[in-house]
């Protein structure tokens, strides 16, 4: 079966930026550098983006282009004992699919609430009621019926978006979010770094508390913020990059997308951080009893600083969730794609009806984050895939490939058509700095989880909807592992590309 490409190398940048730029580079980068030592917490991060991101963003164009197949299959062209990472890395995608959709559901409604501040005085107590929120991530409390109308609008977006293929479909999307996204943000900032008090939110980001720098937990923040931060590891830059031509320059195409992803973290953080300081100057309170990360600093804190704004409240409710909402679909259409290629290449499917195949079970399953339940069900499962899942898989990835492959061959190829060749630093630091990272990350989570729990949740929801979200992945993976796909599927030579 003949393969998709994109229409340009621009149009995959454009792609591949918009699945990096997501809702993580808005409401988690500001907080985790501010909590993490501030200006300070630059140094483990930029370092962590050059012996990290870089090459593992290097790596997995290279696998992509070079292999021209999603995950699974790109691991069974390397190895066929390895195809099994390929499915669990595409099953995390997918169940970070199921949730991440959740949270477009609530930017949308929160897009149409920007107009009159819906929220009114207490935003904590409106969100909360807005979902119905339950007590417990197993009592569903039903559908909430305020959900499904956003619900429906996000889910029949993407559909159009996934129904289209690459470069229709990804690639428009992509070409019409991202410069709507920089707009957005760039009139944020503009805003934001004219109040009063905005100086103090800069500098509560920005200034370093040089005496944390020492901090082991400081630089795996920096590791886990630049990991989570560019897509890697769960299947989407190999699916992405599989749609190359062959004689496209990985090293200068990961650079550059690796640069804009966090370029982009730097300029948000400064808009969001600038409106958090009016906030507290306007209250009288430090900076500090204000900021919040996540779900909280989206939906509850930035709504409260609104509230307390001179003039353009409007503009700016919509400009910031309008950012998320743009962030939000290009990265979720990424994450979505990195399925469908995984199934389409082995069992050599139709894009439509690949896509058909992924989007309805994810349909059904994200039913669940409309109920009462859902925010809770997202917290859980978003820390276990995250912190275990994700961090995991790419730890298994880069001890794969720099211990059991020779990664010089995959050098080679990245050098082959690129302007800037790599060296041989760029194996060392796969095999050496980001297995030790990575290693001590997943090691302390997992041990951190099954001592502590989480999040103060009862132990049966982080059962089902923890560790049961990693055993379910897990489950399907070595299902379609075991399944026999198209006859030379892992056959390289006899795959062929839309010319």
């Amino acid at each position: 079966m003949k393969r998709e490409r994109w229409n340009s190398k621009f149009g995959f940048l454009l792609a591949a930026i918009g699945s990096a730029v997501g809702l993580g580079n808005i409401w988690r980068f500001p907080y985790t550098a501010a909590e993490n030592g501030g200006g300070a917490f630059l140094v483990p991060y930029f370092f962590a983006i050059l012996t990290a991101g870089i090459p593992i963003l290097i790596l997995e164009y290279t696998m992509g282009k070079t292999y021209r197949a999603g995950a699974p299959v790109t691991w069974a062209r390397i190895n066929r004992k390895f195809e099994w990472l390929g499915w669990f890395q595409v099953m995390v995608a997918f169940i970070i699919t199921v949730y991440y959709l959740a949270i477009v559901v609530w930017v949308i409604s929160y897009i149409g609430f920007s107009f009159n501040q819906a929220w009114g005085s207490d935003p904590t107590s409106f969100f909360l009621g807005y979902l119905g929120i339950t007590d417990s991530a197993l009592n569903l409390g039903g559908i909430q019926s305020n959900l499904i109308l956003p619900f429906l609008i996000i889910w029949v977006i993407t559909a159009i978006i996934m129904y289209r293929g690459i470069s229709k479909g990804i690639e428009l999307a992509c070409k019409i979010a991202l410069p709507l996204l920089l707009v957005l943000t760039a009139i944020l900032v503009v805003r934001g770094i004219t109040l009063p008090g905005a100086v103090d939110g800069l500098n509560y980001l920005f200034t370093p508390n040089w005496d944390r720098i020492f901090d082991s937990q400081i630089w795996v923040a920096a590791y886990g913020q630049v990991f989570f931060s560019l897509s890697i590891a769960f299947a989407i830059m190999i699916a992405y990059s599989s749609y190359l031509p062959k004689e496209t320059d990985v090293v200068n195409s990961a650079i550059i997308t690796a640069t804009a992803n966090h370029g982009f973290e730097l300029f948000a953080g400064i808009g969001v951080f600038s409106v958090l300081g009016y906030m507290a100057y306007s209250q009288g309170v430090p900076v500090d009893e204000v900021a919040a990360g996540g779900v909280g600093l989206a939906f509850m804190v930035f709504p409260a600083a609104i509230n307390t704004l001179p003039a353009l409240n409007t503009l700016i409710g919509i400009c910031f969730f309008g950012t998320l909402f743009f962030a939000g679909v290009t990265s979720l259409i990424s994450i979505i794609q990195a399925v469908i290629s995984g199934i389409a290449d082995k069992f050599e499917l139709a894009h439509t009806k690949a896509t058909t195949i992924v989007l309805v079970p994810a349909f059904v399953i994200s039913i669940l984050f409309i109920t009462g339940a859902g925010l809770n069900i997202l917290d859980i499962v978003d820390a276990f895939i995250n912190n275990v899942g994700v961090a995991g898989a790419g730890l298994i990835e880069v001890i794969l490939i720099g211990w059991f492959f020779k990664p010089e061959i995959l050098r080679q190829e990245a050098n082959q058509f690129s302007n800037f060749s790599v060296g041989r630093w760029w194996i060392y630091s796969l095999k050496f700095i980001t297995v030790i990272v990575l290693g001590f990350m997943v090691i302390s989570n997992t041990i951190s989880f099954i001592k502590d729990g989480y999040g103060g949740y009862a132990s049966s929801d982080i059962a089902v909807f923890g560790w049961g979200a990693l055993l379910f992945g897990v489950v399907v993976a070595i299902i379609l592992t075991a399944m026999k796909g198209k006859e030379g599927y892992a056959d390289l030579s006899k795959h062929k590309e839309v010319e």
